[in-house]
């Protein structure tokens, strides 16, 4: 039987740590061998990156074991910081000199790259007995040089084999190592804006010449061989990233294969991530990302079918073998997980890592996606509403509600719930996710409306949707507060003094002040604020007006702010600039700074204290108890 309580105070038995240990970060994996690989983010190893198998008695042992840390710096977010030879030679970038290391079973890491050069090495990957990789050279020039490079597992040096752009991304070799296909963009567009499939004539182990096969006026992402003259790529030329097939002998001819109204590909912030792979004899899965995610097998006939899997947002296809993928993502039910599934056999599929949480599907709640009428058209979002089997709240009382907004802003949320997520629903907070213009996952047309008007159309958008909601009943509008990171943070602050829609916000390493950000921020970043809002020095005015930092005299509720203290793309500075804005106008607030953290959070006890923050911010300024949570002083 349940019992009535207000909303807010409902006892739960998720804990912040039980939440942080039941969420694995997965970091990567592959088929080695008989094993399974995978990397993982261990919050309890002061954020390490680990890599771990699982073999196939089921036993689950270090590969890397502590204090060595798997994790590039690569555009700053790095990605593709492992990979493994069949014989399972497991070949790393550690974190501390961001060389490139190979450990042998039985033996100690060895270093492959020289160190101390200002090279960083990332987007690792093991194909055709070579190790390929995206190097990053600092040498003081502003934009950092790039290469694909060759890294001999001697150590007896490393060779580059192609340049020519800015960036650089998903190096593939081709069946005999005639040719090398790779995406490369230049400043000032970010790669889901303008970028190019490449294909170079390999002489002598380097490219000798290459052309552009794709792009230019699109965003095409993954190139893949399906043999030396027929070449994969998903392109969002017609407005959806879709796949494609090349014919190169036939003068570049190409055909779409198996077009649809969804998006096969997403935003390239980590290098390594896959949406497709093709299997041996020739059939490809992939997934198609429509709001929610679909994963569906492609036949050599073009004939399309979905196939049931474990997982339903966020998902990836981390490697292939045969009839057997490598899935990782998250569900209704499963926070996240690591999934073997044969496409013969999808109902078979097995949990690698992950999956359902220790307290039961009770706890999770059952996410419904919504769209509500904004500005600039429709906003897509998905309500988490309040879920708990033993307590229900009033006939009279609506919940409190959590506005969520994804960073990026490039980025997509899907209907997955997660753990985060069910620690505040199980304690009667309702969560609302906004895909506000500019979000991935709805077709190019939708994320180029936030083009030119971050700070205007993703406030109005949160705005929108979270009055909308309030105002069918779903929410109460007096308690409905914001909460985002990085850019999610900008679009907290920016709605909270632009808007009168919430009563609270949080803010995780958010920005505040655009120019500060333009001037301090990482090369991989340092032109996106010319699409988001216009170039500079000519745009100065927009970035002066858009900036929440400019308008202090607008804050009126109450503000969390968490912050790392070693961010390297948004600065300590931009949310102490908040801070001292709030206290010199007596707003309720708090600001918290995680020594030893960048952007985002991954020791265990940062993650766990920020979580309990949150709740406990909520708590004070909404007034209901925080069970087990020690509430939070606002100065």
């Amino acid at each position: 039987m349940t019992e009535t309580r207000a909303f807010g105070s409902w006892q739960s038995p998720l804990t912040a740590r039980a939440v942080t240990a039941a969420t694995p970060r997965i970091e990567g994996a592959r088929f080695v061998g008989a094993d399974v690989w995978w990397g993982e983010s261990v919050a309890e190893q002061a954020g390490r990156t680990a890599v771990r198998r699982r073999t196939a008695d089921g036993d689950v042992l270090d590969v890397l074991p502590p204090p060595w840390n798997a994790r590039s710096r690569v555009h700053e977010y790095g990605g593709g910081a492992w990979t493994a030879t069949d014989d399972g030679i497991l070949l790393f970038v550690e974190k501390s000199d961001q060389c490139v290391w190979a450990l042998e079973p039985g033996e100690e890491p060895r270093v492959l790259t020289p160190a101390d050069h200002g090279m960083r090495f990332g987007g690792l990957t093991w194909q055709s007995g070579q190790l390929l990789a995206i190097r990053e050279t600092h040498s003081g020039a502003a934009v950092p040089h790039r290469d694909i490079v060759r890294i001999a597992l001697d150590g007896s040096g490393v060779t580059s084999l192609v340049d020519d752009s800015d960036f650089l991304a998903h190096p593939a070799l081709s069946p005999t190592g005639h040719h090398l296909a790779w995406i490369a963009w230049n400043h000032p567009d970010m790669p889901w804006d303008r970028a190019e499939v490449r294909v170079g004539r390999l002489e002598d182990g380097v490219v000798a010449e290459w052309t552009t096969i794709a792009g230019e006026d699109s965003s095409p992402l993954q190139p893949t061989w399906a043999d030396d003259d027929h070449l994969l790529y998903a392109d969002d030329s017609t407005g959806r990233w879709n796949l494609w097939c090349e014919h190169l002998s036939a003068g570049l001819e190409r055909h779409p294969v198996a077009p649809a109204d969804a998006d096969t590909g997403g935003p390239l912030w980590v290098l390594g991530t896959r949406w497709f792979a093709r299997l041996h004899d020739g059939r490809i899965v992939a997934v198609r990302t429509n709001g929610d995610d679909e994963f569906v097998l492609i036949h050599e006939n073009g004939a399309v079918e979905p196939l049931p899997v474990p997982v339903s947002a966020e998902i990836c296809v981390e490697d292939v073998r045969g009839s057997r993928v490598l899935l990782s993502g998250a569900s209704a039910d499963s926070p996240a997980g690591l999934w073997l599934v044969d496409v013969d056999r999808p109902a078979d599929s097995v949990l690698v890592h992950g999956g359902p949480p220790p307290w039961g599907p009770g706890w999770m709640p059952n996410p419904r996606a919504v769209t509500f009428d904004g500005p600039s058209g429709p906003v897509h979002a998905f309500d988490f509403p309040p879920t708990n089997p033993d307590f229900e709240g009033p006939d009279d009382e609506r919940p409190p509600y959590l506005v969520y907004v994804h960073g990026g802003p490039t980025a997509h949320r899907g209907g997955a719930a997660s753990g985060r997520i069910a620690y505040f629903t199980s304690r009667g907070i309702g969560v609302l996710e906004v895909n506000y213009s500019g979000s991935s996952g709805y077709g190019r047309a939708y994320r180029e409306r936030l083009r030119g008007q971050w700070g205007v159309i993703d406030d109005e958008d949160v705005a929108a949707a979270a009055t909308a909601f309030a105002g069918a009943g779903a929410a109460d509008p007096a308690r409905l507060a914001i909460a985002g990171g990085s850019a999610g943070g900008w679009t907290v602050l920016a709605a909270l003094v632009n808007t009168d829609a919430f009563a609270a916000g949080i803010s995780r390493y958010g920005v505040s002040d655009a120019r500060a950000l333009a001037a301090d921020t990482h090369d991989f970043e340092a032109r996106y604020l010319d699409g988001l809002i216009g170039p500079l020095p000519e745009a100065e005015p927009l970035y002066l007006d858009r900036s929440p930092l400019s308008h202090p005299q607008r804050f009126r509720v109450p503000l969390l702010l968490l912050q790392g203290a070693e961010d390297p793309v948004v600065p300590p500075a931009q949310s102490e600039a908040i801070r001292d804005a709030l206290a010199e106008r007596g707003i309720p607030h708090a600001y918290v700074v995680y020594e030893g953290e960048g952007h985002g959070f991954r020791r265990a006890e940062n993650v766990v204290n920020a979580i309990e923050s949150e709740l406990a911010f909520l708590g004070a300024v909404f007034g209901f108890d925080t069970p087990g949570v020690a509430p939070l002083t606002l100065s």
